[in-house]
């Protein structure tokens, strides 16, 4: 395969960005979008040019880094991870566009890497539990409903990619934080900080920059993990009852 590639490409966070086309010769369909820019790399580090800058790192859809937005498609057009995206989804000579996610709160630190450490101080703010120091309490000692477990598990699957933001047309971060909040505040042992977590959560989301939600959907579409919308409106929930019983 042979492609056209049109890459973001921005020395610094305050330097001007431009879209810059490259050919790549020699894909094969069975390559990951991640090698296909590894091969890129490798062609232009032989030439003597500066290679583009991209984020990974397990490169098995579990760490969330590789995010970029492939034409127009937050993580391209399949909904997986960019590492588990792979070429035979591209036709040969089709012009790819590939971009940095783009959103306020993820400022550009050079061609497709930005700095997503705003969705750190969301989870810093109240993603944890009170647990007592000592040995580990026996795993059957406190019992968990099986559709919180269930609800648990599901939204304990966020990566942090970033994806729902970069999908979201207000560049909203509700379903990330919605995903960090509710897989906590079901289960029994988050009871303690239930109320406080989502209020400091959702602060801390407001305080970075996020915009607000209007319901698009998109981030939900975009989310490869599947993070259903269903936790906003859980969240959302969660947010007013804690209100109501705010000292």
């Amino acid at each position: 395969m042979k492609l056209t590639l049109r890459i973001w490409r921005q020395t610094g966070p305050d330097e001007p960005g431009r879209m810059t086309p490259y050919e790549v010769d020699g894909i094969s369909p069975d390559m990951s979008f991640l090698e296909m820019l590894d091969t890129l790399n490798e062609q232009l580090t032989l030439r003597g040019e500066e290679p583009v800058a991209f984020d990974h790192d397990c490169r098995e859809g579990i760490c969330g880094a590789c995010g970029m937005v492939i034409n127009g498609d937050a993580h391209g057009p399949e909904r997986t991870t960019t590492c588990q995206l792979h070429m035979r989804h591209f036709t040969d000579g089709e012009t790819v566009d590939v971009e940095p996610w783009r959103a306020g709160a993820f400022p550009v630190v050079r061609d497709l890497v930005v700095d997503r450490s705003a969705l750190d101080r969301i989870i810093g703010s109240g993603g944890y539990i009170t647990a007592p120091t000592g040995s580990a309490p026996d795993a059957h000692a406190t019992a968990v409903p099986k559709q919180a477990a269930d609800t648990a598990f599901q939204n304990a699957e966020c990566i942090g990619c970033g994806a729902c933001v970069a999908a979201c047309p207000n560049g909203a971060a509700m379903l990330f934080t919605a995903a960090k909040v509710m897989h906590l505040n079901v289960l029994p042992q988050g009871a303690p900080e239930r109320e406080s977590r989502v209020l400091d959560m959702v602060s801390a989301m407001d305080d970075e920059g996020f915009g607000g939600c209007t319901n698009v959907g998109e981030c939900a579409a975009a989310c490869p993990k599947g993070i259903p919308f269903q936790s906003i409106t859980a969240m959302n929930r969660e947010f007013l009852r804690a209100n109501r019983r705010r000292p």
